[in-house]
């Protein structure tokens, strides 16, 4: 399970390639500004592909209302990209010589005069300034004055079958601001979320596993059920637990002692500390200790209802749950967006920076990256950056829509995973065999068949795909340098002769076949609100499940921040301490049997069958060496250790 950013953590405009600042050393950074004539500097990137002259509908009224958000360059951009590649970078004499949040502030951030220039200049255009940041400078008001402030026209164009706004020519900003703006967003105004009144709903209705069930791989097989690749198959498991993925990741006696994650979703589930603590002592995981789970929320919520608030309360769940399993000593704080919306998350981000919150930030949730404009792509850039700066690593799940062309008919990755500045984490099938003894991991792909009504076959064996890891490559982030040597040339330039990000960089678990057990307050048909357990999945499981990987191998490096790890990660890259994820493990086809609820929570309507075969990641393939469905592989034993010779 995946929230989408846009739609819903699972969901869903072209963005155009971004220019590099000077300094950013191929990393794929927008450029703040550049130089259209003599008195205005032009914002790229904010005049969205989708508006072209085909699609315009003529201008917006002057009288509508306008919302926008001024992010703030600072006092230098350039020299914030450069910094938090070199304390990245193991190579590098500045390794991990991390800032404070006041000190990166005050040395990379914007000034009190900037500030000010900015608030004058958009006052002074008829705007009203609504709200003021470290990093933005938020206004409102009618088309015209806005027209006036940034230099552009806004009209209304189609986009699919709905009508939005857009500047029909990128924004502008004058020249005497010296470079102070590094972009903005509002103008134009698609849909730009992620994905769940302005009070909360109840949870979800409840959804419950049936069974048979195996209790690790391959305990109990499907012997009444047809053979499927020429061999009977186990039924899936009940769902993994905490015990059995530290075994498989080599977690050994790390624990993630005095490392703190934060948790970024959207809203925050209203049973979070009972749930989480009822799971912990079912399945023998460490009982949380008072303070060690905190949650930091907005004052109010918004649009509960068009991002579906109630359904990210299970992606909360997993993640808390899913982290304490992994590392059971971590402090944990989770941090709520106000709605699903990028700005909203994108607060949510700049807390945990702004106020150092954690040094491990775990995110399941994103959209694909035909819907990321380059303003907000600049907007997210900046953040990571300081983070990066500070030594805060940000872990985003891939997607559970592999390729993304059976989702969008467009081949294309997901966003924030794609920024060169975060570590994008892929998903696999996981065989946990007797004795927590690690078997065999595949990249996670599937394709599904239902039993035949007379229970003989399979019925159009192996069926349809339904669902896997996100992975591919970028068309708009450029080839960051630590892929470089690494990621096969033909994945870099299948987008471009000049190379491009390629996701993921590292994946652990993630089908809902071989899945995580969770425990969440659910509402029962009958209205009630009850406890209840399920086998859960998706990228939104293997984000959270590195992220605690990640706070063991802190916690082996004494405690010292591992920051922004992609460098390091693709450092270790060929060395033993992967497992090098193949589609084909075990030299024949792979698949589980499943049993499910027809209505979702019980028998009463009856059971379905079916038989989910394992590897069939869309057109994505994992094999051996890095590939763009498990990136370098998954932690193997020996992963958190190598953190203690750095």
């Amino acid at each position: 399970m995946r929230s989408n950013r846009a739609a819903l953590r699972a969901g869903a405009s072209m963005a155009a390639t971004l220019p590099m600042i000077a300094g950013a050393l191929a990393l794929g950074i927008p450029a703040a500004h550049a130089a259209d004539g003599p008195t205005r500097d032009t914002l790229a990137g904010t005049r969205p592909a989708w508006a072209t002259a085909k699609a315009d509908k003529g201008s917006t009224s002057d009288s509508a209302q306008v919302s926008a958000r001024v992010y703030l360059a600072g006092r230098d951009a350039a020299g914030l990209a450069a910094y938090a590649k070199a304390v990245s970078d193991p190579a590098s004499p500045v390794y991990g010589k991390y800032l404070s949040a006041a000190q990166s502030q005050a040395r990379f951030g914007a000034t009190a005069a900037q500030v000010a220039a900015v608030k004058s200049w958009l006052t002074a255009a008829g705007l009203k300034v609504t709200g003021t940041t470290e990093h933005y400078v938020s206004v409102s008001g009618a088309v015209a004055a806005v027209e006036k402030a940034f230099g552009t026209q806004l009209h209304n164009y189609t986009k699919g079958s709905r009508t939005y706004r857009a500047p029909s020519k990128a924004a502008s900003a004058p020249a005497s601001l010296d470079g102070a703006v590094l972009t903005v967003t509002g103008l134009d105004n698609a849909p730009h979320k992620a994905a769940s009144k302005d009070q909360l709903p109840g949870p979800d209705a409840v959804f419950k596993n049936s069974g048979p069930f195996s209790s690790y791989y391959g305990s109990n097989t499907a012997s009444t059920l047809p053979s499927a690749y020429g061999k009977k198959i186990p039924y899936a498991v009940q769902g993994y637990t905490g015990k059995q993925l530290r075994a498989a990741y080599g977690a050994g006696g790390y624990t993630g002692k005095g490392v703190r994650i934060a948790i970024t979703d959207a809203y925050a589930s209203p049973t979070i500390a009972y749930d989480a603590a009822t799971y912990a002592k079912a399945h023998g995981d460490a009982r949380w200790k008072t303070g060690q789970l905190t949650q930091v929320l907005p004052s109010d919520y918004t649009r509960t209802e068009e991002c579906g608030a109630a359904g990210w309360y299970g992606e909360e769940t997993l993640d808390v749950e899913a982290v304490h399993a992994v590392a059971p000593a971590a402090n944990v704080t989770y941090v709520g967006a106000a709605s699903c919306y990028d700005d909203d998350l994108l607060d949510s981000l700049s807390k945990i920076v702004d106020n150092h919150l954690a040094d491990i930030v775990s995110n399941s949730w994103g959209d694909i990256e035909a819907n990321q404009t380059p303003d907000l792509a600049a907007a997210y850039d900046q953040v990571f950056q300081f983070g990066a700066v500070e030594g805060i690593g940000f872990y985003f799940s891939s997607g559970d829509n592999g390729d993304e062309v059976a989702n969008t008919g467009t081949k294309q990755v997901d966003t924030p995973a794609n920024s060169a500045w975060v570590t994008a984490v892929g998903g696999t099938s996981l065989a946990v065999g007797k004795n927590d003894k690690y078997l065999w991991e595949t990249g996670w792909g599937t394709d599904k068949a239902s039993l035949s009504a007379d229970g003989k076959s399979w019925t159009d064996f192996p069926g349809a795909y339904t669902s896997g890891a996100g992975g591919g490559t970028s068309k708009t982030v450029a080839e960051p340098y630590y892929q470089k040597g690494v990621v096969p040339k033909a994945l870099a330039t299948a987008n471009s002769a000049a190379g491009n990000r390629v996701v993921p960089d590292i994946s652990a678990i993630a089908d809902p076949n071989t899945g995580f057990k969770v425990g969440q307050t659910q509402t029962f048909p009958d209205g009630t609100e009850q406890y209840s357990e399920y086998r859960i999945g998706g990228t939104s499981l293997a984000a959270p499940v590195i992220a605690a990987v990640q706070a063991l191998g802190q916690e082996a490096r004494g405690g010292k921040a591992i920051g922004f790890a992609n460098p390091s990660i693709y450092s270790k890259y060929g060395s033993r301490v992967y497992h090098d994820v193949t589609d084909n493990p075990t030299g024949s086809g792979l698949a589980v049997a499943r049993v499910d609820f027809a209505n979702g929570y019980d028998a009463t309507d009856g059971l379905l069958t079916s038989v989910r075969s394992l590897g069939k990641d869309s057109s994505l393939s994992a094999v051996k060496g890095y590939d763009d469905v498990t990136g370098v592989g998954t932690p193997a034993s020996g992963y958190v250790e190598s953190y203690r010779r750095r």
